[in-house]
């Protein structure tokens, strides 16, 4: 009795003094067994908030709560595409070192037109049989993906998934698989740069053709029409209008499409549920994140670009595209957790770029901007007047001028003389904020800020003689619609927020950069920075708690 006593008595006493062994926690693994990475494409900043109030707890507002997010992210080049987005933020690098300068671009070496993931050594596998053929061989440097598989000498998997080929391929970097979808035949397809056949639990997906179930949905609003507060109204002349509509309006008719035109689905939000579907599948299929070696998923969702492009920022299809998102990641980290486990896996969510607002929605807001046309037909006839050469400017492509220089060498001309005509010129139009030479950007008078995106922009193999800068909210384009590629921050400013395992709850509001987000990756995984990597840690986010 009196043993018992005093037993009960130490642990007493021991309790007392804060001595007793509290009960072990899971201990959190020494890396993630996956890293998420999302890309969305055309996805603003604001965004993030803009329609919180209507988004649920387990999406947008999951990742703020529970995750970290870099609110100043900004691009740090001036010509904000696709391409060179997703390029940027896998590499940590910018067009001037990666290669990736735009979308497509004019090759000076060759006097071609080149796109950025073309490649006429490899086949597709599993598209029709007019399908470009695709493959990472334009890019100049490593991915954090590429980085990973190095780092566990191969061992990693890799998967980088998208509706548009570019938003697969470049992140899946060089030694990565990657799967885009080809709107001839419904399908995800590859290329033999990774493969010779589809996997098998590819061709079941394509099998069964689950955009055919998606159009017979339509498109209607996910809320009744008249909740869409934020939005402009639902019918105004500068909205593009699907083929056959009377009006770019809601509901819009899908039914119509089923069992042929499979494209059409890149134009509405179930283009993300597609490739969140087929990612999912992925992941299963591939075993992701099934072992102690960190593996790599890249989704990208494009069709929030093609929405966009055709109805503005401020349109009713936008606010519905982001409503049905945030459902979407919210039964997507669902599944992340189910299949992987929280605090597994580590998940960020970024964007290649963001948009302008459509400028007739401006311009009816007293905000005086429009649409261009290229002057370069008008000073190429003014160069003509004055040089006596004709086609002295021999391309215009992404803002920039390329001379035709063999034809002013052979009539005995000064390039550097006909190239400050031509600026002095493109001065003269009231839209152009600026105009300098690349040989000659140091002493281009412009803020700091701005000659650091152009001087990002800029590379020596594949970049024209001249960059026209246009002021804000202008850009060349049609009657409806909007599009991107600016240094502003409309296009510039976007979102970056990590979320899961390494990461610290909070914010910052510092100024962070696009390719700050592979850095990141690398320091978490305690791996080399890719290639061609200028990015910067964001040390906040890996500060213990």
């Amino acid at each position: 009795m009196t043993k018992r006593f005093s037993l009960f008595a130490l642990v007493s006493l021991l309790a007392l003094a804060g001595i007793t062994q509290a009960p072990k926690k899971a201990a959190a693994p020494k890396k993630p067994k996956l890293v998420v990475g999302m890309v969305v494409d055309q996805m603003r900043w604001d965004f993030l908030y803009r329609y919180a109030n209507r988004y649920g707890d387990g999406g947008f507002k999951r990742l703020l709560q529970q995750g970290f997010s870099a609110e100043n992210t900004m691009i740090p080049y001036a010509l904000t595409v696709t391409a060179a987005g997703h390029a940027s933020v896998y590499t940590g690098s910018v067009p001037a070192i990666n290669g990736i300068v735009s979308n497509e671009w004019f090759d000076p070496q060759t006097g071609k037109e080149v796109y950025c993931v073309e490649d006429d050594n490899v086949k597709i596998v599993g598209g029709v049989e007019k399908s470009e053929p695709m493959s990472p061989r334009n890019l100049w440097v490593t991915t954090i993906s590429d980085e990973l598989r190095l780092a566990t000498n191969f061992q990693s998997k890799v998967v980088g998934i998208a509706i548009k080929d570019r938003g697969a391929i470049l992140p899946a970097g060089h030694t990565g698989t990657a799967y885009w979808y080809e709107g001839a035949n419904g399908a995800f397809v590859s290329s033999t740069y990774y493969m010779n056949t589809l996997p098998d639990w590819v061709q079941q997906f394509n099998n069964k053709k689950l955009v055919d179930s998606l159009y017979s949905n339509d498109w209607k609003t996910l809320y009744p029409i008249d909740t869409y507060k934020l939005s402009d109204d639902d019918n105004v002349p500068y909205e593009g209008k699907n083929a056959g509509e009377a009006a770019p309006v809601f509901p819009h008719s899908l039914r119509q499409h089923i069992g042929k035109n499979y494209g059409a689905v890149r134009g509405t939000p179930y283009g993300n549920t597609l490739t969140l579907e087929f990612a999912k599948t992925a992941l299963k299929a591939e075993q992701l994140g099934k072992d102690d070696i960190t593996d790599l998923l890249a989704v990208s969702l494009s069709s929030p670009d093609y929405v966009g492009h055709q109805y503005g920022p401020n349109s009713v299809e936008i606010e519905d595209t982001y409503l049905r998102l945030d459902h979407e990641l919210a039964a997507f980290f669902a599944f992340l957790d189910k299949e992987v486990g929280a605090g597994n896996y580590t998940f960020f969510i970024t964007a290649d770029h963001g948009v302008a607002h459509v400028p007739a929605f401006l311009a009816k807001h007293k905000i005086d901007v429009k649409t261009l046309s290229s002057n370069t037909a008008d000073i190429n006839k003014k160069v003509a007047e004055k040089f006596g050469i004709n086609g002295a400017i021999r391309n215009f492509s992404n803002y920039q001028i390329y001379l035709n220089h063999n034809r002013i060498d052979s009539a005995g001309k000064d390039a550097e003389e006909i190239s400050d005509f031509i600026i002095a010129e493109l001065k003269k139009l009231p839209h152009v904020l600026n105009a300098f030479s690349f040989k000659e950007m140091d002493e281009a008078v412009m803020p700091a800020q701005m000659k650091e995106r152009f001087a990002n922009v800029y590379n020596p193999k594949l970049s024209g003689d001249i960059e026209v800068v246009l002021k804000a909210g202008f850009f060349y384009g049609g009657a409806t619609g909007t599009t991107h590629g600016s240094w502003n921050p409309y296009d510039a400013h976007i979102p970056c927020v990590f979320m899961g395992w390494g990461v610290t709850p909070g914010r910052t509001n510092r100024t962070t950069h696009m390719t700050d987000i592979s850095a990141t990756v690398a320091a978490m995984l305690q791996i080399q920075m890719p290639s061609g990597c200028i990015g910067e840690p964001i040390v906040e986010m890996l500060q213990p708690k």
